[in-house]
């Protein structure tokens, strides 16, 4: 896949899949509490691939977020049919959303990709944990979203969006994977493909 063409598939596969779920969702207030985060992202990564060309890697991991939330945001996250997985392992919830979550720490590769391509640190400690300290911080303040959603709106999309299922560490859970799949993500930029996809410049130690 060229560069060129990796961004028109990824905004092309997100509005495809943002208008079939958009389509009688289960409810349309967690619906939109669940979309506009990823409209959000969606419009940040447009503004900044105006001034930076994402690698093919880029996108192909930031676009397992945005298919997962965007499908989460159709059914409720502890309604998506996951069965088949809870059953396997059996789980005593869904866990459709730590998955999502997960994903989330894949964003850890642009950031380190736009740090090593611009030459913004020079330092292999920094360009390595920036990413990931940058995760764990929007992870825990996409629980603070959440929370202040809960506790304000109406109490069954609130639950709904919160989707703890009863589990009094969810967002202790959620942040976790959060940070286990940022480092996933700067495990697969240390590979000397996805480094030199960012840049060929050397980073001091």
């Amino acid at each position: 896949m060229s560069n060129s063409l990796a961004p028109k598939l990824f905004f092309g596969s997100y509005l495809l899949l943002f208008g079939i779920c958009a389509i009688n969702p289960y409810d349309r207030e967690v619906w939109w509490a669940e979309n506009l985060p990823i409209l959000l992202l969606i419009a940040v990564i447009a503004l900044v691939q105006r001034v930076h060309r994402f690698s093919v890697t880029s996108y192909v991991l930031m676009i397992f977020l945005v298919v997962l939330h965007t499908i989460g945001g159709h059914f409720t996250f502890s309604r998506v049919p996951f069965d088949f997985v809870t059953d396997s392992f059996g789980f005593d919830r869904n866990h459709y959303d730590r998955l999502a979550h997960f994903t989330v720490g894949f964003y850890a590769f642009p950031i380190a990709e736009i740090l090593q391509r611009r030459q913004l640190v020079n330092s292999r400690w920094i360009l390595y944990l920036f990413p990931i300290f940058s995760l764990v911080t929007l992870a825990a303040t996409y629980e603070l979203f959440e929370w202040s959603y809960a506790i304000s709106s109406d109490p069954d999309a609130g639950i709904a969006v919160l989707g703890s299922q009863g589990d009094i560490w969810d967002a202790q859970k959620d942040m976790l994977a959060d940070t286990l799949g940022a480092f996933l993500a700067m495990a697969i930029f240390s590979l000397p493909f996805a480094r030199e996809e960012a840049s060929p410049a050397p980073i001091a130690s």
